[in-house]
């Protein structure tokens, strides 16, 4: 990029082939990215949203309505709208639902901002009112929240997370599963979702999920002649491979007589002898190894009795001292009773075409896995990104303890009481405050038109019936609004709280770009030819 700097010299700035956006037109390509982002997943929202099928170069197939996923899976060039999947991630990161609300608010508050910048609204003061309607809308919505952290409201809060997401039939069942689970990992008030393992198998009936108090470990014995079933099982966890180590130099071992390779031999053999006599002597008849185990160690631990399972991975070496209370060992020598874990059964099962090793009866485990059955593959994927979803939700349900009511109500009430507010304010960011509450309409919208209903009529009736009562939302099931508090649609506070919050940082953050400079040539940048004008946007997938 040139600038004429003398005598009609060209002063180089940027290099040749960069394309450059300037004012309104950065404005407007952002904008349109984030409008397109928004919606491609919004058709997916609520319990009648749809599903897409996503299929990579490989062939591979998803078919899931998971706002998280479509926007990981899709193959997305333009920054803005990477901006937008940013604020999809963090979502569910922090909070495990709420990510599609998240993107489809922040969509619609970047096609309000478009309207005000017709209107020569200048964007900073488009941002600093969408700043001031962010922080009210946190205060209506902490005014609207209800206190409670009950069995049956968890069950709501899971059961609404869950439908629409492929669980549909057995959505109670599955949110006993997913509570029971998250109320048994739960330590002072917290709950460390890394604790919850989901094994996900095929071939069976969804309601042929269960729990097991304790943990499955995706693996087979080590040996198929050690014992198959161990029952009053004393477990060790080693970090230490129960082989001889390669020598870490490239040392050479000149042999003159055949006695010495065998006394070599042998020296090897012994060594793993007096590994495998560290077990034993432990008191040990369960091993999980982190690292390898030498065939000979094999043979010498199933003639012992010990049922030795190898490469078992870190997380799953985690869970299993949280749920045994073993210690995890990184140094053989240290091996001891005091070390070694309990469970009162542990057996290798087949289930399906998977073969896995079941540590059950754990006294207060404060590990658990589900194991969850699904049809087909594509089923049970999309089972296990439901009950992920339900673990975020339940576990944020417990570590705050408050709930908001769902169907659209929380925002038809913040947007109702952000109008008011706005006629306060004076100045253009008036307009802003007013925009940031119109477009907190989109959802309910949104989940009318998903389930057929018309939207204009479900929103009028919403209003009307938040006159009375902020708990009146969308059932949109019966398609009308009714008392979502009774039906039991809750979510927790902090889905709302996270959802409003990020899709207003990253709308204001879009909206002060006013200049985009992008590098061509380089193969991984995208290609931003032909968006003069009306501000297109380029290929995104």
């Amino acid at each position: 990029m040139a600038q004429l700097g003398g005598p009609g010299q060209p002063v180089l700035i940027l290099p040749e082939g960069t394309n450059r956006f300037l004012g309104r037109d950065a404005q407007r390509m952002n904008i349109f990215a984030g409008k397109v982002l928004a919606e491609t997943i919004r058709t997916t929202l609520g319990p009648k949203g749809m599903d897409k099928m996503l299929v990579d170069s490989l062939g591979d197939i998803v078919v899931t309505n998971d706002g998280v996923t479509i926007l990981r899976e899709m193959d997305i060039e333009h920054p803005a709208a990477k901006m937008l999947v940013e604020v999809a991630k963090t979502q569910e990161d922090e909070v495990g639902d709420g990510t599609t609300t998240a993107v489809i608010i922040a969509g619609e508050l970047l096609k309000k901002a478009e309207d005000l910048l017709e209107m020569d609204i200048h964007a900073t003061v488009i941002a600093m009112g969408y700043r001031q309607a962010a922080a009210k809308a946190m205060e209506i919505l902490d005014k609207i929240t209800i206190d409670a952290d009950d069995r049956e409201t968890l069950m709501n809060v899971a059961m609404t997370a869950m439908t629409g997401k492929g669980s549909e039939k057995a959505k109670k069942p599955l949110a006993e599963l997913v509570v029971d689970a998250v109320m048994q990992v739960e330590e002072n008030g917290e709950v460390d979702k890394d604790n919850i393992n989901i094994q996900r198998i095929q071939g069976a009936a969804v309601s042929d999920s269960q729990i097991v108090n304790g943990v499955v470990i995706d693996k087979s014995r080590a040996d198929p002649s050690m014992p198959k079933k161990v029952q009053d099982a004393k477990i060790a966890l080693l970090k230490y491979p129960i082989e001889v180590k390669d020598l870490e130099t490239d040392a050479k071992i000149k042999l003159t007589d055949p006695s010495q390779m065998q006394a070599f031999i042998e020296n090897e053999e012994q060594m793993i002898k007096d590994m495998v006599a560290k077990v034993v002597d432990s008191g040990a008849n369960i091993l999980f190894c982190q690292k390898g185990i030498d065939d000979l160690a094999q043979h010498y631990l199933a003639r012992e009795g010990i049922l030795a399972v190898k490469r078992v991975k870190k997380s799953d070496m985690n869970r299993l001292e949280k749920a045994t209370g073993a210690r995890l060992v990184t140094n053989i020598d240290d091996l001891d009773s005091d070390s070694l874990g309990s469970a009162g059964l542990v057996y290798e099962k087949k289930i399906f075409d998977e073969v896995m090793i079941f540590v059950e009866e754990c006294a207060e485990p404060k590990a658990v896995s589900i194991i969850l059955r699904g049809s087909t593959r594509h089923v049970a994927e999309e089972l296990e990104r439901a009950i992920e979803d339900a673990i975020g939700v339940v576990a944020a349900t417990m570590e705050d303890k408050k709930v908001v009511i769902g169907g659209g109500a929380p925002e038809i009430a913040i947007s109702k009481e952000l109008k008011d507010y706005a006629s306060t304010i004076s100045g253009r960011e008036q307009l802003a405050v007013a925009a940031f509450a119109e477009a907190l309409e989109i959802v309910p919208k949104t989940l009318a038109e998903n389930a057929g209903l018309d939207s204009i009529d479900s929103l009028v009736d919403m209003r009307a019936a938040q006159e009375k009562s902020y708990s009146m939302g969308l059932d949109v099931f019966k398609g009308e609004v009714t008392d979502m508090k009774i039906a039991g649609v809750v979510e927790p506070h902090r889905v709302k709280k996270q959802a409003i919050q990020s899709a207003a940082e990253a709308a204001e953050m879009i909206l002060r770009i006013d200049d985009v400079i992008a590098a061509t040539g380089t193969g991984s940048e995208p290609d931003m030819e032909g968006m003069e004008g009306m501000g297109g946007m380029p290929p995104m997938m």
